[in-house]
C-alpha cells in the first residue's frame, strides 16, 4: 500500500472517530438532560399543578399550579410566530424570485440574516425593551410578542429560504413560459411546492420562541394570572422555571423541574410533529 493510500486511510479513520464522538457526545448530552428533567419533575407532576394557575404564596410553597405560564407561553409563542410569518413569506419570496437577478443583494440579506441568528436572545431583549420605551409601552403580552417575533424572524426566514431553494429551477421556467409573472410565480409555484419546508419553518420557530426566557424578562412581565388582552403581563414557562429554581424553598424547586418537564414536554411534540408533517407532506411535492 502505498503512503498516499495509508494517508488517506488513516485520515477516514480520525474522521470516523470524530464523527461518533460528536454524535455519541450529543446523544449523551439529551439523555442526561431527559433523564434529569424527569427524575426531578415528573414527582411533582399533578393534575393541579397544569390545570390551575399560581396562587397567592405558590413561591413560597403554598397551592396553584402553572397555568398561567403554560398558556401565557402558547400565547406568546403563538402570537410571535404569526407575526414573523407574516414578515418572514414575504422576505423568503423575495430571496428565491429575484435571487437570480440580484445576487449580491440576496446574499447580503442572507449573511445579515446568518449573523442576526446568532445574537444572543438577551440582545433582542434589550433591544425589545428599548423599544418598548421609545413607544412607553409597558411590559407586557403585546411586547413580548413583539421582542420573539424579532427574535425569530431571521430564523424562519432561513427556514423558509432553503426550503424555496429545494425547489428545482425548471418549475420557474415552465411557470414564466407559461405567461406568469413573478408574483403569480412566487404565490401558485414557489409557495405550493415549499409547504413542507414552511410547516417545519413554523414549528421550529414556534419551539424556539415558547423555550425563550432572556428575550422576555424586561418586555413580557410576570403575572400569576392568565393573560386576558395583550396590554396585560404575561407569565411563561421559561421564567416560571428561573423564578422557582431560583427559591429556597424545596417544594417550590420540585416544581421548578416539573414546570421544565412540560415545557420539554411541548418541545420535543413541536419537534416530532415538525418532522412527521414535513414527512407527510413532502410526498406530494415534485422534486
Amino acid at each position: 500500500m502505498s503512503f498516499r493510500k495509508r494517508r488517506r486511510k488513516l485520515e477516514e479513520s480520525v474522521f470516523k472517530v470524530l464523527m461518533y464522538s460528536a454524535v455519541g457526545i450529543v446523544l449523551v448530552s439529551l439523555g442526561g438532560i431527559l433523564l434529569t428533567v424527569c427524575i426531578k419533575g415528573i414527582p411533582g407532576l399533578s393534575w393541579e399543578m397544569i390545570s390551575k394557575p399560581a396562587e397567592g404564596g405558590f413561591y413560597l410553597g403554598k397551592g396553584g399550579g402553572i397555568l398561567n405560564a403554560i398558556i401565557g407561553s402558547i400565547y406568546l409563542a403563538g402570537g410571535a410566530v404569526l407575526l414573523a410569518f407574516a414578515l418572514s413569506i414575504i422576505a423568503a419570496l423575495f430571496l428565491r424570485v429575484t435571487g437570480s437577478r440580484r445576487r449580491g443583494l440576496c446574499s447580503l440579506i442572507r449573511f445579515t440574516l446568518d449573523v442576526l441568528t446568532g445574537v444572543p436572545s438577551i440582545v433582542y431583549g434589550a433591544f425589545g425593551f428599548t423599544l418598548m420605551l421609545a413607544l412607553r409601552m409597558r411590559a407586557s403580552l403585546l411586547g413580548g410578542i413583539i421582542t420573539v417575533a424579532i427574535l425569530i424572524l431571521p430564523i424562519m426566514i432561513r427556514a423558509m429560504d432553503e426550503a424555496f431553494n429545494g425547489i428545482p429551477e425548471e418549475l420557474l421556467d415552465a411557470s414564466y413560459s407559461l405567461g406568469a409573472n413573478r408574483t403569480e410565480t412566487a404565490f401558485r409555484v414557489v409557495l405550493r411546492q415549499a409547504v413542507p419546508g414552511i410547516v417545519t419553518a413554523v414549528l421550529i420557530s414556534f419551539g424556539r420562541a415558547i423555550g425563550d426566557a432572556a428575550s422576555v424578562i424586561f418586555t413580557a412581565g410576570f403575572s400569576d394570572n392568565i393573560p386576558t388582552s395583550l396590554s396585560k403581563p404575561a407569565a411563561t414557562l421559561p421564567l416560571a422555571i428561573f423564578f422557582q429554581l431560583g427559591t429556597p424553598y424545596p417544594e417550590v424547586r420540585m416544581k421548578g423541574y416539573t414546570s421544565a418537564f412540560v415545557l420539554t414536554v411541548i418541545i420535543l411534540a413541536v419537534s416530532i410533529a415538525a418532522r412527521l408533517l414535513g414527512r407527510r407532506l413532502s410526498r406530494n411535492v415534485i422534486s
